[in-house]
């Protein structure tokens, strides 16, 4: 079913906006959350909790790209399960990881997205983020995003875009580099 179809169904507040955002989408959102949590239960209780946030919010949004309304939501909701769940202890998913790897990049007083959202500068640093996004091709883009988005690990990157581990290790190395020295450009402090 097409995503129009589908928010439609929202709008007319039908239970089959919920079941066809499930067949569609169901599997991406617990892969998203899984990569976040590596717990599947958790995985599927924030896919739930998704639909639900999706039932809210539909109307009155009417999202333009329904895959990256629904993509936030969950990796938000992920992320703050994970953030509950691991106060005071480092986690066994990928997210300890990426924000170790993003620390030499970002600013040292941002590390969760919950930080991100008290910060007044989050605004800039989004318009910079995505600004350096754009400087990258396409494949650089995709990796990054997939890496530090949607917190997937290396192994299913080079699976996903048939490049190698150590390549794709290369690759977030340089980018990581590049986004630092693009935000000290900007006078952004590392």
């Amino acid at each position: 079913m097409e995503d129009k179809n589908i928010i439609e169904l929202f709008f007319k507040r039908s239970e089959n906006a919920i079941l066809e955002t499930d067949k569609k989408y169901g599997k991406y959102c617990r892969k998203i959350s899984y990569n976040i949590l590596y717990d599947f239960n958790d995985a599927e209780e924030c896919t739930n909790d998704t639909y639900l946030k999706l039932w809210e919010n539909i109307p009155p949004n009417r999202p333009n790209y329904f895959l990256s309304y629904i993509s936030k939501i969950i990796r938000n909701i992920s992320l703050n399960l994970y953030d509950k769940k691991n106060t005071g202890k480092r986690g066994k998913g990928e997210v300890p990881i990426l924000l170790d790897e993003l620390s030499e990049c970002i600013p040292s007083n941002v590390y969760t997205e919950n930080e991100f959202i008290k910060n007044e500068d989050l605004k800039m640093l989004t318009k910079y983020l995505n600004e350096f996004l754009y400087t990258l091709n396409d494949k650089k883009r995709i990796i990054f995003i997939r890496r530090y988005f949607f917190a997937e690990s290396i192994k299913d990157i080079s699976y996903k875009t048939g490049i190698g581990e150590n390549s794709i290790k290369s690759i977030l190395f340089r980018q990581r580099k590049a986004l630092k020295k693009y935000l000290e450009k900007e006078g952004v402090i590392v």
